[in-house]
């Protein structure tokens, strides 16, 4: 019956089965009849609410719940499936999109904006899109303290380095909604910063910005930037961050994490910087790697500044794991491997890794940011870790392929400096909660700052001999919980309390 009544349909035209009976269906069957030149008629909608069974949103009724999606989708010659729940965990999500499998194999499906989008009137029918993997593994919208982070950003100069970045340019989108009186936009990539550029200049005009390319690393350049801007509030992103990269070039790690940033915090405690939030990652906890001993010896050394700062300024550090798109994550890399055919390949099939996504993973770090307790750790509430593999498995599905089928998945064995698990917090840290259920905070070590000193002359100096041996030695025998194979093949766990 259906195959007859879609030979019988005009070309072009969509009969269009909602699955979501809240303010995101409402608003998206309201936004179909207003675009008839869409070609997408909405016929029934499906709510997993059984009040809502029997009634209709916008005169368009609904027909019953998941359960009843062939019947339904039989019955109303429905030739394309919308998600419109944008407010629901991934999950919940991932059983919608199992169901339209199981139950009506080969029905094509989308997916409305995030809700946000939605009531701000910047998404409408026509940005309606395709499932991602970010639907599947999202979780419930970030509740934000919007008063809280407009105490510290209204009004004042902000500062992102890294700010062309995947984390950093997110940060600069969130930040412009809290009304800065400028944002300073620095970064080593001009491309990048360019396109960032044109996105202010299109969505956030009202807004005043000032582009700076220049490099951490280079402290005079700093010095210049900060007496000639002074900035109020700075977010510090940019970083080295691939972990094999960083085995591979040590002294960069070094050079970029290590003395970058403290030239950044030293300059931020002389200038008289509000607050400072350093973005940190779970690769800092317990490290097996360059790039997470680096980034550990980071989070020392903004410790080590709250105890040195003025009483109304703020040195904190958000550490956070994986976030879903971000450049170098294994989203894109998987994408391009499907797009060739495959093979994809993972590194290890009991691998498995936290994710979040952009937005969530960047409002949290503005929320931290007007915790207020300067010196503190914070930790983003991650979910439950992710099985590489799955991911993998699903995004084949997402694009259309039967994974092992018509794309293989290949194991390649993890690589240097890599866990087969990631680590939010080590055992004497024992986080406690805050007022915001996504943030917590870890108990801090006291942190030596002759050590700290000591440690950062001895890295600088075997980086600038291109001693990687002498790096990994010194990083292994200072960073708290650091386990980095030495260069006489063996390797030890530095005691965690030993700052």
């Amino acid at each position: 019956m259906m195959q007859q009544a879609k030979a019988r349909r005009k070309p072009g035209s969509g009969r269009v089965l909602v699955m979501g009976g809240g303010e995101a269906g409402s608003l998206v069957i309201r936004e179909m009849y207003r675009h008839p030149e869409m070609n997408l008629v909405p016929v029934a909608v499906l709510d997993d609410d059984a009040r809502l069974h029997g009634r209709s949103v916008h005169g368009v009724p609904v027909a019953g719940s998941t359960d009843d999606m062939a019947s339904v989708a039989e019955e109303f010659d429905v030739t394309e499936v919308l998600i419109a729940m944008p407010s629901q965990a991934g999950k919940v999500i991932h059983r919608i999109v199992s169901a339209i499998r199981e139950q009506c194999p080969g029905l094509p499906y989308r997916s409305v904006p995030g809700m946000y989008e939605l009531l701000s009137g910047r998404a409408s029918v026509n940005r309606i899109r395709n499932v991602e993997i970010d639907d599947l593994l999202g979780r419930a919208p970030v509740s934000l303290d919007a008063a809280r982070i407009s105490s510290y950003i209204k009004g004042r100069k902000v500062m992102i380095t890294g700010a062309g970045g995947s984390i950093g340019s997110e940060l600069v989108r969130q930040i412009c909604r809290f009304a800065p009186s400028e944002v300073i936009l620095f970064g080593h990539g001009e491309n990048s910063i360019y396109s960032l550029e044109r996105e202010l200049d299109r969505e956030w005009p009202e807004i005043s910005y000032r582009s700076v390319i220049g490099a951490i690393q280079n402290g005079s350049r700093l010095e210049y930037i900060f007496g000639t801007l002074r900035p109020d509030v700075v977010f510090h992103a940019a970083a080295h961050k691939h972990v094999p990269l960083m085995e591979l070039n040590p002294e960069e790690a070094v050079f970029n994490n290590v003395i970058g940033s403290r030239n950044l915090v030293q300059l931020a405690l002389r200038y008289g910087v509000s607050h400072f939030i350093n973005i940190s990652t779970d690769k800092a906890i317990n490290p097996t790697s360059v790039m997470g001993a680096s980034k550990r010896l980071v989070e020392l050394v903004v410790k080590e500044a709250a105890a040195r700062a003025l009483p109304d300024q703020v040195f904190v550090s958000v550490r956070f794991g994986n976030v879903l798109g971000s450049r170098g994550s294994v989203i894109p890399v998987f994408r391009s491997q499907i797009e060739a055919g495959g093979p994809v390949t993972v590194t290890h099939p009991d691998v498995v890794r936290y994710f979040m996504t952009i937005p969530e993973a960047t409002q949290l770090v503005l929320q931290a940011g007007g915790q207020g307790v300067s010196g503190e750790t914070y930790i983003l509430n991650m979910g439950e870790p992710v099985r590489i593999v799955d991911l993998a498995r699903e995004l084949i599905r997402l694009s259309g392929f039967e994974p092992d089928v018509d794309i293989p998945v290949t194991f390649t064995g993890l690589r240097p400096g890599e866990k087969l698990f990631e680590e939010l917090l080590t055992e004497e840290e024992k986080a406690r909660v805050t007022e915001h259920e996504k943030i917590f905070v870890a108990a801090g070590e006291q942190v030596s700052a002759e050590r700290l000193d000591s440690t950062i002359i001895d890295l600088t100096n075997a980086a600038l001999a291109h001693d990687r041996d002498r790096i990994r030695a010194i990083l292994s025998g200072n960073v708290p919980g650091c386990l980095i194979e030495v260069p006489d093949g063996s390797a030890r766990r530095t005691p965690q309390l030993a700052w």
